[in-house]
């Protein structure tokens, strides 16, 4: 089982390094849009969390907190409708892809700060 578990963490830190490298990389860019690898690293980021929180709803002393699960997942949702909605257009204002890049950053921080 922790095998599996060091598994779906390093396919986790895969999608973010995807979503943010991918993010940065655009934002820096002359023109402003949602790159296949900010689209798949969002996806994978989803999903792999929700693989990694699944089995841990078993019990016990190294259970993480339900609130910490419910907030990462909520702002993983968020992140994903931001990247995904507007996926198709030639350009996406500078704001939107902002607000991506800071809700990937406060989701890592959530991730490593709440105890």
């Amino acid at each position: 089982m922790e095998a599996l578990r060091l598994i779906l963490l390093f396919v986790h830190l895969v999608g973010f390094a995807l979503l943010l490298g991918g993010g940065v990389a655009q934002l820096l860019s002359d023109r402003i849009r949602i790159s296949k690898p900010v689209l798949w690293g969002a996806i994978i980021q989803l999903v792999s969390g929700l693989a990694l929180a699944a089995p841990l709803r078993g019990g016990g002393d190294a259970e993480p907190d339900p609130i910490k699960l419910g907030v990462k997942l909520l702002v993983a949702a968020m992140i994903f409708i931001m990247v995904f909605v507007p996926r198709k257009r030639d350009e996406v204002n500078r704001g939107h892809f902002i607000g991506i890049i800071t809700l990937t950053v406060v989701n890592a921080a959530v991730a490593v700060f709440w105890r």
